[in-house]
């Protein structure tokens, strides 16, 4: 099953907020400056705690948002007003997603826990771009959650529309036309 999205306005929305949240975090890291091996390999050590708990952060909440993504499932198609197709394929489109991003966060997390800084076999030089790679890979995974989160509010600000408030002029809900 391939990672396609369908880019919806509520979609768009999410993906620019994912990418200034990238665009902010990179900036930061850019800020930094060029740093020597050595610096980069006190960075490494300092921030490694940071970043694991990050990666365990961002694990726990994306197989979180798959557990209430049955939830939402559930009040979907009990809900009297009916929803369209395309709410169910936005909801898989956010079960995609977030599992891209567990599996990453898993598998980050995984690669952050090698004990590189303790290694004598890996050259000085290299500890700069070890260290750009961890901060590249922590924004990724920070900004495609964040992604995820606003995909996710769309998707319940729709159903508290069309269930709770009874809007079934919205685009989202079938209607008998349908």
């Amino acid at each position: 099953m391939p990672l396609t999205m369908k880019l919806t306005r509520y979609t768009k929305r999410a993906i620019t907020g994912g990418i200034i949240s990238l665009l902010v975090m990179l900036l930061g890291a850019f800020l930094l400056g060029k740093l020597s091996g050595y610096e980069a390999k006190v960075l490494i050590k300092n921030s490694l705690s940071g970043m694991n708990t990050l990666c365990n952060t961002i694990a726990l909440a994306s197989a979180t948002i798959l557990a209430l993504l049955l939830t939402l499932l559930s009040i979907s198609s009990g809900a009297p007003s009916k929803l369209k197709k395309d709410h169910y394929k936005h909801v898989l489109q956010i079960a995609k997603l977030d599992t891209v991003i567990f599996i990453a966060a898993v598998v980050s997390f995984l690669i952050l826990n090698l004990p590189i800084t303790e290694s004598d076999s890996v050259p000085n030089n290299w500890f700069s771009a070890i260290y750009y790679v961890s901060l590249g890979i922590s924004s990724i995974l920070s900004a495609g959650l964040i992604v995820v989160v606003l995909m996710l509010y769309n998707t319940v600000v729709n159903i508290i529309k069309i269930v709770g408030l009874g809007m079934h002029d919205h685009p989202l809900a079938e209607t008998d036309e349908d």
